[in-house]
């Protein structure tokens, strides 16, 4: 394996992409935003017509972030090429960028943050079914993720069953009782050391090398989603709970469950039923317990009523990183579900 990029089967396209949704957002954030669209080999020399698949990333990730490598491992650009030029049913596949200031959108709208799930769903999918020969119905449609990219893998398709037929979730937010809670307990030991007021803790994150002080990742996790579930109508995030004692507020906890896939999906049976592949795996040493976040999700997805043979469900050997060799694997399984 070289160390530096090889030569893709397929073709590479990086785009910018202005989005009038994210225009004047709450955090200032650019409303111009990388957009990759990856085309199959064969793509350039025929008129067909082609599945997408979207791929959204984590917290804190950015569409640069997909060329990042890492010894003896290639990006996963290059694993998906890998995966279309070894014979797989070809698709385009759309890497996305929804990065904020606080580290991630959670691709839901809301007033902390800015329209990320209207960006993704009003706009980009257009534009990508505009510009490329895509086949543009849900039954060719599929969204894949990991982490806060496996939640917006599993409640946008949800939400708009319209645009999106298919989906893959790797370790993606679930469970909240498991992946959350814990961490509010360590982010208000932290809070200790700022007089309990996340504002200067956020001031002073800002101010010095990110997560090089205990309880950065704990704050930044439970501030940064609050600004996704519980901001206030002027945008401020509102934690979850008393960042004196740790003791969860119920009024703001509730926001967050609202959003937790487990408790969403008995809601939309309907949609959960009628999906071409669902694809969900994680790690059975996942620090944030993913793993039955994973399996919980997962009974919900069969008790709704999807037969089993459109469902994938894995739990391996590993903790939450470093499991970016199973995003080809749900690539290729999607792709042979795909309608075309």
């Amino acid at each position: 394996m070289l160390p530096w990029d090889a030569p893709l089967a397929g073709r590479l396209d990086r785009h910018s992409f202005t989005s009038e949704l994210l225009r004047g957002n709450p955090l200032g954030d650019p409303h111009e935003r990388p957009l990759w669209v990856y085309v199959p080999p064969g793509y350039e020399d025929s008129a067909e017509r082609y599945p997408v698949i979207y791929v959204i990333q984590g917290f804190t990730g950015q569409v640069p972030m997909w060329g990042n490598r890492t010894a003896f491992r290639p990006s996963f650009p290059e694993t998906a090429d890998a995966v279309f030029a070894a014979g797989a049913p070809a698709c385009v596949v759309v890497y996305v960028d929804a990065w904020t200031a606080y580290g991630g959108s959670q691709f839901v709208d809301s007033p902390g943050t800015g329209h990320y799930h209207s960006y993704l769903c009003d706009e980009l999918v257009p534009w990508v079914d505009a510009h490329y020969r895509t086949i543009p119905e849900r039954e060719s449609r599929a969204l894949s993720g990991k982490s806060s990219g496996g939640f917006g893998a599993m409640i946008t398709p949800m939400l708009r069953p319209d645009l999106f037929g298919a989906l893959a979730t790797h370790a993606g937010d679930a469970l909240y009782e498991l992946c959350y809670l814990p961490e509010f307990g360590k982010a208000a030991r932290a809070l200790r050391a700022y007089d309990h007021d996340v504002f200067r803790w956020w001031d002073d994150f800002r101010s010095r090398p990110a997560f090089t002080r205990p309880g950065d990742e704990s704050l930044l996790v439970a501030f940064g989603v609050a600004a996704c579930f519980s901001a206030l109508a002027d945008g401020t995030p509102e934690l979850p709970f008393d960042p004196v004692s740790g003791v969860v507020k119920p009024e703001v906890w509730d926001r967050w469950l609202a959003w937790d896939p487990v408790r969403l999906a008995p809601a939309h049976t309907t949609t959960l039923r009628d999906l071409r592949a669902v694809w969900i795996d994680a790690g059975t040493r996942d620090e944030w317990f993913l793993d039955l976040g994973a399996t919980a999700f997962r009974d919900e997805v069969l008790k709704a009523g999807l037969p089993a043979d459109r469902l994938h469900f894995e739990l391996f050997d590993a903790g939450h990183a470093a499991i970016d060799y199973r995003y080809p694997l749900a690539l290729k399984w999607l792709a042979e579900r795909l309608a075309r």
